[in-house]
């Protein structure tokens, strides 16, 4: 997943330069030319790009197109755990080893994610998850031993250095995060999506974003995009929404910096938020092929929504379509409906919101949602001794 000579991101390049779709794979395995995997896994999961005129005519832009990738049947719309995250797991185990129990560290849409698709794959997965976000981890089927979760104390970041302890044990290994090219390349679908149902590459991408790792995807898609001919030249301006007060790439873009410093958030900042899923405190920013060269290549801005905006555009939203959105859909959601008031896009413009979740209450109709069982509750700071005795 990294270089040992390099410590920027890998990316794939791929034999078939031209886009193709191979519908009769399952889910998001239909870009299975694009993916970095030899094998597919069973799933309903895949981005559904579609328009809605009344809120098209609301925030005044007609041309603006929503990628949805959660649980809304009535516009085909199946990924069970209501979470585009699903994109990142299945080819994530498409590609991992049998042998060996995968550790995810996470503050809910990733870790649900995961614990779905394992418990329909039989992989062993360690989920080490804030004990803030316990009632974000169920799963829609009912999870087997395979399937170990340990409650965290601490926040999100607590957590991702828990994994890391562990993942240098034999036995386990690190699902990857933003070096995993089967989970980049897996968010990518969302930008392959789009292209494939508007029949171009849109002028603008809107996403909230936690670590960033959607954004960069979306720039390494666009570029496969362009090199295939038939769908634009220029890349996407990239629009990244932070959920206010915790904001540190923001702050950092507006500064001009390639570097997030300590004092661009504060502790008190992650437990204020409405999504906390996007409190990653060191997110993949200034690496080499990160957020700041994705960002600068393709233009756009990082802007930030406090969360009385985004609960108002989660209200529009399911008023005007009946999902409910995830909370990080709905900052990314108001975000763009704050660059429309303030003039930053034109009516003209081709506009992708990529809405990364929702659908929860449809879910728990369709399906009902089973809570994972809580392995173990361990202190952050935990030896990997500690927790592979736990683990026992």
């Amino acid at each position: 997943m990294e270089c040992c000579n390099h410590f920027g991101l890998l990316q794939t390049v791929y034999q078939n330069k031209q886009f193709s779709v191979r519908p009769e794979l399952p889910g998001l395995f239909r870009y299975f030319d694009w993916l970095p995997v030899s094998e597919t896994i069973p799933t309903t999961a895949c981005p559904i790009t579609f328009q809605n005129k009344n809120i098209s005519k609301t925030v005044g832009l007609p041309n603006l197109w929503f990628t949805f990738t959660g649980w809304a049947p009535e516009i085909g719309a199946y990924a069970k755990t209501g979470s585009f995250k699903e994109l990142e797991a299945y080819p994530t185990l498409s590609r991992a080893p049998h042998t060996q129990s995968i550790v995810v560290a996470s503050a809910g849409n990733t870790g649900r994610a995961f614990a779905q698709a394992c418990t329909e794959t039989g992989a062993s997965v360690v989920l080490l998850v804030p004990e803030t976000s316990l009632d974000s981890l169920w799963t829609v089927t009912p999870a087997g031993p395979n399937i170990k979760l340990i409650a965290v104390s601490g926040d999100y970041s607590d957590a991702i250095r828990l994994s890391e302890k562990l993942c240098a044990s034999d036995g386990f290994v690190s699902e990857g995060g933003a070096k995993n090219v089967a989970r980049r390349d897996g968010m990518g679908t969302v930008m392959l999506n789009a292209a494939e149902t508007i029949g171009r590459l849109p002028n603008r991408y809107f996403q909230a974003v936690g670590s960033g790792t959607g954004g960069i995807a979306a720039w390494e898609a666009s570029k496969r995009l362009i090199q295939d001919g038939r769908f634009g030249s220029s890349l996407p301006k990239l629009h990244l929404i932070q959920n206010q007060p915790f904001t540190p790439m923001f702050s950092a873009w507006k500064r001009g910096s390639r570097d997030i410093n300590a004092s661009d958030f504060s502790d008190s900042s992650i437990a204020s938020v409405y999504s906390p899923v996007l409190t990653n405190r060191t997110p993949p920013y200034g690496i080499p092929g990160g957020v700041f060269d994705a960002m600068c290549a393709c233009g756009g801005d990082i802007s930030a929504v406090d969360n009385s905006s985004a609960k108002e555009s989660f209200r529009i939203f399911e008023n005007e379509t009946g999902i409910d959105l995830d909370p990080a859909a709905a900052v990314a959601f108001a975000g763009l409906i704050q660059a429309a008031e303030n003039g930053i896009v034109c009516a003209n413009e081709t506009i992708v919101l990529n809405l990364t979740g929702g659908g929860f209450k449809k879910i728990e109709e369709d399906l009902g949602k089973i809570p994972i069982d809580v392995a173990a509750a361990v202190s952050s700071e935990f030896s990997a001794n500690e927790l592979k005795e736990v683990l026992k």
